[in-house]
C-alpha cells in the first residue's frame, strides 16, 4: 500500500508549502486584527453619536427651555423603559461604553439598556422619518437599528436609536480576494525563483544517479547559487578522483594478474616433468583451480568498469547455450525451450552469472532446470536444483565474498565461496537482481530478474 506523504519531499515544493503557510498565517492574523477593528468601530459608531446627543439634548432642556417629548426629536423622553425585557438582543458592552462616553460629557447617568430591534418595527419607521425630515436620506442597508435606553435618576428614561452594522460576507469576500491577489504577486514569482535555484540541484542529483565511471562524460556546469556551484565543482572533481582511482586499480590488477600468472605458467611446464601420474594430475588441477581463482578475482574487482560493450542479444538462446555446454561434459541439466527474448546486455557477463547458478545447482543440489520467464516489465532466469535448500537466515550471507556454507574448505564440494557474489554483482550492474527461494516441495529456486 502507497504511504501518504502530506510533505512534499523536493526542494521547490517545500519552499512552496513553506511561504504558503507563512501568506495563510499572515492573512488568518490580518483577519483577526481586521475584525477587531470593525467590533471597536462599530462600537464607537454605535456610543460615541449617541453621547454627544444625548448631552446636547440635556444642554438644550436645561438652558434653551426646550423639553424632551415622547413624540419627536432623536433623543426622547420616556416614564419607564421601552425596550421589553427578552425580546430584543442585548449588547452590555454598548452600555458600557456609553457610560464612559457619557461620563467624559460630564452627564451621570443610571441604568443604560440595549435592545437590536429589526427594521419593521414601528419605532424604526419613525427613526426613518425622523432622518428623512433632517435631510438625511441614507438608511443602514443590512437594516438593523440598536434601541438605546439611559435611565436618568427621577426623571425617567432617555432613549434613543443607532445604526448597528451588521457582520456580513462583504469583509470575508475582500479578505479573500486579498488572500488570492497576494497568493498571486507573492507565491507565483517565489515558484518562480525557486525552481531556477533547484534545477542545479535536479541536473547534480541526475548526473549523480547516471554516473558510470567506466563511461565518458563531461563535467557539469556550476549554475545557480554560489554555495550550489560549490557543490557542482566539488562533484567534479570527485568524479575526476573516483575514475583517477579505478584507472590505477585496473592498472594494479593488471599487474597483479601479469605477475601470477607467470609463474602459475611456468609451474604448469615444470608439473610435465613429474613422473608419478596421479601426482602431476592433482598438481594440474591445483594449478587449474588457481587461474579459476585468479579469474574469479579479478572479474569480481574488475565489474565496476566492464569492458564488454550493451549488445542486443536473444536471452534465451543465450541460456540455451550455457545448458549445452554443461550437457557436453554430461551435467544433468535441462532447458525449458521458449520464445526468442530479445535483450540489450553484456552477454559475456550473464552468460557467466547464470554458469556459476548451474554451476552451484549442480554441486549442492544435483541436477538443474533452466527456464526463462517473461513479463511485460522484467525477465525472470530461474536455475531450480533438487538439493536441500539454504537455511533462511543464511540467505543473505551466501552472497557475501568468500563465504561458503559448507564449512569442510573441501573445493569439490565447496569452491572458495565467489560465485554468487560475482553473480550479483554481475546481475546489479545490469540493473537487475538475484533472490534465492526454498520451495516447498524441497530443492532451491535461484531467479536472475533483469529489467525489460
Amino acid at each position: 500500500m502507497t504511504r501518504f506523504r502530506p510533505w512534499p519531499r523536493s526542494l521547490a515544493g517545500q519552499m512552496a508549502l513553506l511561504i504558503a503557510l507563512a501568506l495563510l498565517v499572515a492573512q488568518v492574523i490580518n483577519f483577526g486584527l481586521v475584525l477587531r477593528d470593525r467590533v471597536e468601530f462599530r462600537l464607537s459608531q454605535a456610543t460615541r453619536p449617541v453621547a454627544i446627543r444625548i448631552a446636547d439634548a440635556l444642554d438644550r432642556e436645561a438652558h434653551a427651555g426646550r423639553p424632551l417629548t415622547a413624540d419627536r426629536g432623536r433623543v426622547r423622553r420616556l416614564a419607564q423603559n421601552p425596550i421589553p425585557p427578552g425580546a430584543y438582543e442585548r449588547h452590555p458592552e454598548v452600555a458600557e461604553e456609553l457610560r464612559r462616553q457619557l461620563a467624559d460629557q460630564g452627564v451621570t447617568v443610571g441604568v443604560i439598556d440595549t435592545g437590536l430591534r429589526p427594521s419593521s418595527d414601528q419605532d424604526a419607521e419613525a427613526e426613518h422619518d425622523d432622518r428623512r425630515r433632517a435631510g438625511i436620506h441614507r438608511r443602514d442597508p443590512d437594516g438593523a437599528t440598536l434601541l438605546i435606553a439611559v435611565q436618568q435618576p427621577g426623571r425617567g428614561w432617555l432613549t434613543v436609536t443607532a445604526p448597528w452594522p451588521q457582520p456580513g460576507w462583504r469583509l470575508l469576500i475582500a479578505l479573500l480576494t486579498q488572500t488570492a491577489i497576494l497568493y498571486i504577486i507573492v507565491l507565483l514569482p517565489v515558484l518562480w525563483i525557486v525552481r531556477r535555484l533547484s534545477r542545479p540541484l535536479r541536473d547534480l542529483r541526475v548526473a549523480a544517479e547516471s554516473f558510470r565511471p567506466g563511461e565518458p562524460g563531461t563535467p557539469m556546469r556550476a549554475d545557480g547559487p554560489d554555495d550550489v556551484a560549490a557543490l557542482i565543482t566539488a562533484f567534479n572533481a570527485l568524479r575526476l578522483r573516483v575514475t583517477g582511482m579505478l584507472d590505477e586499480k585496473d592498472r594494479m590488477l593488471g599487474a597483479i594478474g601479469h605477475d601470477l600468472r607467470t609463474p602459475l605458467a611456468a609451474l604448469r611446464v615444470r608439473i610435465e616433468s613429474v613422473e608419478d601420474d596421479t601426482d602431476r594430475a592433482k598438481m594440474i588441477d591445483t594449478v587449474a583451480e588457481m587461474n579459476r581463482t585468479l579469474d574469479d578475482i579479478l572479474s569480481l574487482a574488475r565489474l565496476g568498469r566492464p569492458s564488454e560493450p550493451l549488445t542486443d542479444v536473444d536471452l534465451a538462446a543465450l541460456v540455451d547455450a550455457v545448458v549445452e555446454d554443461f550437457r557436453d561434459i554430461g551435467s544433468d541439466v535441462s532447458f525449458v525451450e521458449t520464445e526468442r527474448l530479445r535483450m540489450h546486455l553484456r552477454p559475456s557477463l550473464i552468460r557467466r552469472a547464470v554458469r556459476n547458478l548451474i554451476e552451484n545447482a549442480i554441486k549442492y543440489g544435483v541436477s538443474a532446470e533452466v527456464r526463462v520467464e517473461a513479463d511485460p516489465r522484467c525477465v525472470a532466469i530461474v536455475v531450480a536444483d533438487q538439493g536441500p535448500g539454504i537455511p533462511e537466515d543464511r540467505m543473505g550471507d551466501v552472497f557475501d565474498a568468500f563465504t561458503r556454507l559448507e564449512s569442510s574448505r573441501n573445493r569439490e564440494t565447496g569452491g572458495i565461496g565467489l560465485g554468487l557474489a560475482l553473480a550479483r554483482a554481475i546481475v546489479r550492474e545490469a540493473g537487475g537482481e538475484i533472490r534465492l527461494i526454498n520451495r516447498a516441495a524441497g530443492g532451491l529456486d535461484a531467479i536472475i530478474e533483469l529489467p525489460r
